[in-house]
């Protein structure tokens, strides 16, 4: 058996005793247990570089030989994450399971908890939030607040749903499949009536009342394995209004005292009513009424926390680590203001790129410029992001204004 790079293929010329033996070998030398993460992406990598920093051995599943975990994984299993066989490889060599992303095959994680594996979050969040009506029904069973919904088989039965509503505006979201700005189509009331496959989606749908709101903001909040809570202060978002991605985020968000405090709450009794340990980041609409309303969770890392890298005590990274190695939580303190910018792909054009303006943005103070490392680009496609810290909410915006001026990202071939 030969082994490259790291990289252990899942199809053939590595069998489960092989991994066996090759995991034996590992737990008789080393001092942390060996996480396993199930998806290969920018997550993945930002969290094993804080990982290496310990000296935590990191496997990752990913059938993509060149994703961006790859390069740093401590062995990077070349298979699906949705398919059961690989997942269970990726246990075998491994001590804690986790995931970066959410579409992956729960029903075997479900199954590895049953027979004593160690996975974090436990997987039965991850069946609630796969499905946005079960996720709404959640919100609703454990009174958390959220938007006016409802959920139908399809979109005939949506447009019959509707009918009874006082919904005049709503978001139409696929229960399933939708990430990252997609499975989302804003409508009104009338085109729906008129005309039902105005909606693009097949299968069954949550349609929630659409909220007009002053901001979105978002909470993470992190719990270990003895119960222990620690939340992060609240941020604000803005959203590109084509690909419904987060743009920009600044930290602390702009809003009062008492919302913050609300926010936090909010954010604590979603993580007590999963009752698990991980990483919860939960987003939130404020309403033009100051209601603060739970639109979705994320049950991992997230793009609404990239920022607390360079601009927190801890950062969600290190966080997520400290609760798979069974270690005290760390502070959530803010070290002075910071905020965030996307750098995503433009919408016309495809293949290698660059970030034009890269010297520029490395010559600025406080600016530090995160590439993941993705081959291609693709429209609107997630490369990196930039984190800005400074000492005061004034320069912070001031060198934000600049910075995102200098976010093109350019193709080259």
């Amino acid at each position: 058996m030969l082994l490259r790079s790291g990289k252990i293929p899942s199809d053939s010329s590595m069998d489960r005793g092989d991994c066996l033996s090759l995991y034996m070998m590992e737990t008789s030398k080393k001092n942390f247990p060996v996480i396993g993460i199930i998806g290969g992406g920018q997550l993945g990598k930002m969290f094993i570089q804080k990982a290496s920093q310990w000296s935590v051995p990191v496997n990752i599943l990913d059938k993509d030989e060149h994703c961006p975990s790859g390069v740093l994984a401590n062995r990077h299993l070349l298979g699906s994450i949705t398919n059961g066989d690989d997942i269970q490889q990726l246990a075998d060599i491994s001590d804690v399971l986790t995931w970066e992303i959410e579409h992956i095959d729960v029903d075997k994680l479900i199954e590895l908890k049953a027979q004593g594996k160690t996975i974090i979050p436990d997987p039965d969040i991850l069946k609630i939030i796969q499905d946005k009506g079960r996720q709404k029904n959640f919100y609703q069973q454990h009174q958390i607040p959220t938007a006016p919904f409802f959920v139908a088989k399809d979109k005939y039965q949506a447009a019959e749903m509707l009918a009874k509503t006082g919904f005049r505006k709503m978001a139409v979201k696929a229960c399933t499949g939708g990430y990252d700005g997609k499975g989302v189509f804003i409508t009104e009331r009338h085109a729906v009536l008129e005309n039902p496959d105005i909606i693009p989606f097949d299968g069954e749908l949550m349609v929630e009342e659409f909220v007009p709101c002053k901001t979105e903001i978002a909470v993470l909040v992190a719990r270990n394995q003895k119960g222990e809570m620690a939340v992060y202060p609240a941020i604000e978002m803005e959203f590109d209004p084509v690909s419904n991605l987060v743009s920009f985020l600044k930290s602390p968000a702009n809003i009062p005292y008492h919302l913050e405090v609300r926010a936090e709450q909010i954010a604590l009794q979603c993580a007590s009513a999963f009752n698990s340990p991980g990483l919860l980041a939960v987003e939130f609409f404020l309403s033009e009424e100051n209601e603060l309303l739970v639109n979705e969770i994320a049950p991992r890392p997230h793009n609404s926390a990239h920022h607390t890298i360079e601009g927190f005590f801890t950062s969600q990274y290190e966080q997520l680590l400290r609760v798979l190695l069974g270690m005290p939580l760390g502070a959530t303190h803010l070290k002075m203001p910071c905020s965030m910018v996307n750098l995503v792909g433009p919408e016309t054009g495809s293949g290698r790129y660059r970030l034009r303006y890269f010297n520029e943005l490395n010559a600025l103070p406080g600016v530090y410029v995160h590439l993941y490392g993705k081959e291609e680009s693709k429209p609107n496609r997630k490369l990196g992001h930039i984190t800005m810290v400074q000492p005061s909410m004034e320069k912070l915006l001031e060198i934000t204004q600049k910075v995102r001026t200098l976010t093109e990202i350019e193709i080259i071939e």
